[in-house]
């Protein structure tokens, strides 16, 4: 039975929870999970004022019940295991995470899986803005991992990201992967403007049938192709339950390559059929 932590006092106030860690709360009684402190605001407060404790964390797995939407860092830094949350959640999701899974039946707010460095982070609603990213002042992102949503995204999905793989079924905001190191992203929906801007390597691929947004002057047609690896990207995510058309597994992709005014190896991938 997982450990369940069910919210029974709503605030306007954020909580902040990322003393609540699964590697720690398998080992507490239920007393002390409910005694471990949490900011409320910039106070400090039992996390028995607002939530009731029940079952154990022995399998690893722990599940966050109610409004979560202003609880900020559920499952930051997590190594192993499983976190549910059914329902919404607050900002920072799964950031700094180095393993295990973490799954939200809602929508999350921005900065899921901010400089995430392992693990798989599923979405099943929308999320916000810079999602993958790296924090202000830093200097990468996403260092590895994949962030799955099958809803719509925010901006700067993707900013500064090292490596690893963010999917989005929905729609995606401005400057995808903006700054972007290396890595993939794969967008199936409406993209925003300003794609790649700044990027020096990775690859970002637009699978949608809606008009893919104008190419910066900074990135140049390379060539049409049909790449290998992108076939074996789209049948891994077919096995984590993303509609893939299998039109898109033997299409051609025009490639664009930039952004020149960085190294200039980084690639977009465009349908072919949709020039």
């Amino acid at each position: 039975m997982p450990l369940v932590l069910t919210r029974t006092t709503e605030s306007p106030i954020p909580l902040e929870v990322d003393a609540i860690q699964l590697e720690t709360v398998r080992e507490q009684s239920i007393d002390d999970v409910k005694g471990t402190l949490i900011y409320h605001g910039n106070r400090h407060v039992p996390l028995g004022e607002f939530f009731d404790v029940s079952g154990s964390a022995d399998d690893e797995e722990l599940i966050w019940q109610g409004d979560c939407s202003r609880v900020k860092q559920i499952g930051a830094k997590l190594s192993r295991g499983k976190i549910c949350v059914e329902g919404d959640a607050g900002m920072h999701l799964g950031a700094e995470m180095t393993g295990g899974e973490i799954i939200v039946n809602g929508n999350v707010a921005d900065w899921a899986g901010a400089e995430m460095h392992g693990g798989r982070i599923h979405i099943k609603g929308h999320a916000g803005h810079l999602v993958g990213a790296v924090y202000r002042g830093g200097r990468r992102g996403m260092t590895g991992g994949e962030i799955l949503i099958d809803g719509d995204a925010g901006n700067e999905i993707g900013h500064t990201m090292r490596r690893g793989t963010i999917a989005v079924k929905g729609k995606t905001g401005d400057a995808a992967g903006f700054n972007m190191l290396a890595g993939s992203l794969l967008f199936f929906g409406e993209t925003g403007i300003r794609p790649g801007a700044g990027m020096r390597r990775g690859t970002i691929a637009l699978f949608s049938d809606a008009q893919p947004p104008a190419m910066l002057p900074t990135f140049k047609f390379a060539c049409t192709c049909q790449p290998v690896f992108l076939r074996f990207y789209l049948l891994e995510l077919r096995k984590h339950g993303f509609d893939v058309p299998s039109h898109l597994l033997e299409a051609e992709y025009h490639r664009y390559c930039g952004d020149f005014l960085e190294y200039g190896k980084g690639e977009i991938l465009i349908r072919a059929d949709l020039n």
